[in-house]
């Protein structure tokens, strides 16, 4: 006599279920999600101790020298420095079979010290990982917001965010910018005016205002921001820099501070799509800056319109937006709510309702991940 096993129930069908990847698509999807997580923040590791910088300027080491080299435990140095190595970043120059690992040596090429270690380079992305970091130690913060509303507040993400984007901005600013606006002759022209006033809404850390001012030395140029760390950085930069007498810093609200009127040029890098109410500051904008003059927004080079999947550009934009831009937008009471993912649409009607007749696309390419928009009048 033979028995045989019941045939296993089938898997009911899910509710709703549509049409997209498999369960085995999905899995490594997520998987190399987390590998790579766990490698910007071995890169964050390795930019704050130290330790890339360390073996650019020395060369080599063995975990024990760079430890030593750096004041850090040598134990963890071995580790992070088997991981770099493993993951390709670094490399294992001498002591290959040496089995506990003690006396193998690890170093940077050329271009991964370029990369990882000067703030020089249109390349050096190792204060991106900083954001990153950021945002994981407010999760709790954020999860609550997802739930009850509100935000986390550019303040609260604190000085690894402030930090990260004004490192990642810094060469675009002062080795691209100037060359982008004298391939723009309608900005040049008015830039280069004797005397031009210039207003750079939402400066940061100041060295987009530094940028311009070095470009144009017959300018001068005011930089306002709500972020008082990242205005005292500025101010900092600018008499390091000698140029004190003609860049200046005000910490406040654009939307009040930019009405004084007779600029010649106003600029809003990077920070529209974060501000609670733009209809405002570019209304500001529009009564501080002349008849004759000009108004940008240099914002994310975002697709025209949502496409699902998306490419590289859209994915890390919102991953910015999830946990950096769109809270910090929603820190504030009342806000709109923005988002990094600001498409020209949403900017053509906040600039509408802010008096502008509309924003034309301006022929600079190839900045970073931005798009340079010229408001009409």
């Amino acid at each position: 006599m033979t028995t045989t096993e019941p045939a296993p129930a089938p898997v009911p069908a899910q509710a709703g279920a549509v049409p997209g990847p498999s369960a085995d698509e999905v899995a490594e999807r997520v998987f190399g999600s987390v590998l790579a997580g766990f490698e910007a923040f071995a890169v964050y590791v390795g930019d704050r101790l130290g330790w890339y910088r360390d073996l650019h300027a020395h060369g080599p080491a063995t975990p024990a020298e760079l430890a030593g080299r750096t004041g850090t435990q040598e134990r963890y140095a071995r580790e992070w420095l088997e991981q770099q190595a493993v993951a390709g970043l670094l490399t294992v120059v001498a002591g290959t079979g040496d089995a506990d690992g003690a006396r193998r040596r690890y170093g940077l090429s050329a271009g991964a010290a370029e990369a990882l270690t000067d703030p020089d380079s249109l390349a050096h992305l190792a204060p991106l990982p900083r954001m990153l970091a950021a945002a994981a130690t407010r999760l709790p913060q954020l999860l609550e917001a997802y739930r009850s509303g509100g935000g986390v507040s550019w303040d609260e993400l604190g000085d690894d965010a402030r930090e990260s984007q004004a490192d990642l901005n810094r060469p675009w600013f002062l080795h691209a910018l100037p060359g982008a606006l004298r391939g723009t002759p309608a900005l040049h022209e008015v830039l280069d005016r004797p005397g031009a006033r210039v207003l750079d809404v939402g400066c940061g850390a100041g060295w987009s205002s530094l940028a311009l001012a070095r470009a144009y030395p017959r300018a001068h140029v005011v930089g306002i921001d709500v972020d008082a760390p990242s205005v005292g950085a500025a101010r900092r930069e600018a008499v390091a820099a000698g140029l004190g007498d003609r860049v200046e810093f005000r910490l406040g609200d654009a939307a009040a501070l930019a009405a004084d009127g007779g600029y010649d040029a106003a600029f809003a890098f990077e920070c529209v799509h974060d501000m609670p109410d733009p209809v405002a500051v570019l209304d500001a904008v529009r009564r501080a800056v002349r008849p004759d003059g000009v108004a940008v927004v240099v914002d994310e080079a975002v697709a025209e319109e949502f496409t699902a999947p998306g490419d590289e550009v859209e994915r890390v934009m919102y991953g910015f937006s999830l946990f950096v831009c769109l809270p910090d937008g929603l820190s504030a009471p009342g806000s709109v709510g923005t988002g990094t993912v600001m498409r020209r649409p949403v900017l053509q009607r906040y600039a509408q309702r802010a008096g502008w007749s509309g924003v034309d696309v301006l022929p600079v390419e190839d900045f970073a991940f931005l798009r340079f928009y010229g408001l009409r009048r």
